[in-house]
């Protein structure tokens, strides 16, 4: 055999090889992402990987339950800054009901350090408390078969505490979150403290 006619096929098989190298990685891809393309990423182990870019997404509110006002022991005394995509917030508007695939993030904010007895603190616009260092990540999911037994929504935390947050996360017991969502919500979801913006036209 001819150096050139080996080379050749030397070449054809590195090329069938790398074929079938990118062909299982987007099989594997699309196992990992399920659903629609701005859905949720899962790991091989069913955990969530963290959303990238959430920074850009749309921006729902920011509920605030400060330590000074609940006696040193609030469930959450940061800011909650919550985000959703585009493309589920469309469908909400259009239908009232959030798509199967819906991420809902929540990063959470620290507040300026008080200077009063109740947390507050003076800056140029006035007295009041102001957001300060980032203080970790919470979602939730809506997915009715992975979820069923928590009205089709799963729960995360990647982590209560300043970045980098963790890169995936399982999903949380009923008693860590999504019961208190199964108590207290609307479908879930605390939609009252979002409302002006989820309805705005």
């Amino acid at each position: 055999m001819s150096m050139n006619r080996f080379a050749g096929r030397a070449i054809q098989t590195a090329v069938l090889v790398a074929g079938i190298w990118v062909a299982a990685s987007v099989a594997i891809a699309v196992n990992a992402q399920s659903g629609p393309s701005w859905g949720p990423e899962w790991t091989a182990a069913d955990e969530l990987v963290l959303p990238r870019g959430y920074h850009a997404w749309v921006f729902l509110g920011s509920p605030l339950t400060p330590n000074a006002l609940n006696d040193g022991e609030a469930g959450f005394p940061e800011y909650h800054n919550v985000y959703v995509q585009a493309e589920p917030l469309k469908i909400y508007r259009e239908t009232g009901v959030w798509p199967e695939g819906t991420i809902l993030l929540k990063e959470l904010q620290l507040t300026l350090p008080g200077e009063n007895p109740d947390g507050s603190r003076v800056e140029a616009s006035g007295r009041g408390f102001f957001p300060g260092a980032r203080n970790g990540i919470d979602i939730s999911v809506k997915d009715s078969v992975r979820f069923k037994d928590t009205n089709g929504w799963g729960f995360f935390n990647f982590g209560h505490h300043a970045p980098p947050y963790a890169k995936t996360a399982a999903a949380m017991p009923t008693e860590a979150c999504a019961g208190c969502h199964i108590d207290n919500a609307t479908e879930m979801v605390f939609s009252k403290f979002y409302s002006h913006i989820l309805n705005a036209k």
